[in-house]
């Protein structure tokens, strides 16, 4: 009896934990969180105002959210870990260094505050500002699901992100880590439809030392492209390591479309990773005809493949907290 008693026991506890993880995490985020917690105030309509405002003087904005909640949501999940000032913070690392858009996800949490204090995470900032810049560069508006609560930790050691140079395996193999798919890691690359790199990135890897030989370049590199980039604009000096070079066409670069899939079936692909999709034998190849080539829609997949992306090992309910300011907790 006793014995029998204490299974009973066990198994009762072992159903309230899942039952528990039922209710956690992904499955307490839900659409329009916030409504009626901010007093009169639309929280969504708040945001979606100051990123407008943005965008409109200053487009880049849109790669630099995309590349902010990228880099945010890969690393211990979307937390707000990546907006953390300090030594040894997310934002420290080296690849997060060049990353941009602190400043506007600061101000739009300073205007939250004034309306509703504590109320609004800087995770759900940076995700709900991203949908919005999307949107605004001519992609499919979608809904993302609120709740989100910011986490105390934030530390550079943790930041492990793919490599320019990575191989369509070895960008499969880190995403997959994340429980992407091959077509959901393509999809997301797409995001380079949008913003620039510097010749820094590509100087070493494809255009004076491929695969370390010296003056050798890549040859998945469209050659009227490198000779290009090698006279004008990435002279091998290093005076020129700054400079930008577009991802996308230039009359495409500010828009959310299909035409960077387009780029690298012309061997355009900027960076190595990009043009590695293409590769031949790459799995990955497939693809990006079909995105290229409107078999399938990147238009729709692209928001799936964020919203994924946006409710990675989210903190909810009691977990976590709201940051007053999202450069510093609590």
């Amino acid at each position: 009896m006793a014995l029998a008693a204490r299974t009973r026991a066990v198994l009762l506890v072992v159903a309230l934990s899942v039952l528990g993880l039922a209710t956690g995490g992904v499955a307490q985020l839900k659409n329009g969180f916030y409504m009626g917690k901010c007093g009169a105030n639309n929280v969504e309509t708040i945001v979606q105002g100051l990123v407008k405002a943005r965008v409109a003087r200053d487009a880049a904005i849109v790669a630099q959210l995309l590349r902010l909640q990228f880099h945010e949501c890969a690393i211990n999940g979307c937390d707000a870990g990546l907006l953390v000032d300090g030594p040894g913070s997310e934002k420290t690392a080296k690849p997060n260094l060049s990353v941009k858009g602190y400043d506007l996800i600061a101000a739009i949490k300073t205007e939250l505050e004034k309306r509703c204090p504590g109320v609004v995470s800087c995770s759900d900032i940076e995700i709900l500002a991203t949908r919005d810049a999307v949107a605004l560069a001519g992609g499919r508006r979608y809904v993302v699901r609120t709740g989100r609560r910011d986490r105390r930790r934030s530390r550079a050691s943790d930041v492990k992100l793919p490599k320019e140079e990575d191989t369509a395996a070895q960008a499969a193999s880190y995403f997959g880590s994340l429980g992407f798919t091959e077509l959901d890691m393509v999809v997301l690359l797409g995001a380079h439809t949008v913003g620039v790199t510097h010749c820094s990135k590509i100087k070493k890897t494809r255009l004076y030392n491929y695969g370390g030989k010296p003056n050798s370049t890549d040859p998945s590199l469209d050659p009227s492209d490198a000779a290009v980039y090698k006279k004008f604009v990435c002279p091998n000096m290093a005076s020129s390591e700054n400079n930008i070079m577009y991802l996308d066409t230039r009359s495409s670069v500010s828009r959310i479309d299909n035409s960077y899939y387009k780029r690298l079936q012309g061997h355009h692909g900027m960076l190595s990773v990009d043009q590695n999709l293409y590769a031949n034998g790459a799995s990955t190849k497939r693809h990006v005809d079909n995105l290229a080539n409107n078999v399938i829609d990147f238009s729709s997949l692209f928001p799936k493949a964020l919203i994924k992306l946006s409710e990675l090992k989210v903190l909810t309910g009691t977990q976590g907290e709201v940051r007053k300011v999202c450069s510093r907790f609590n």
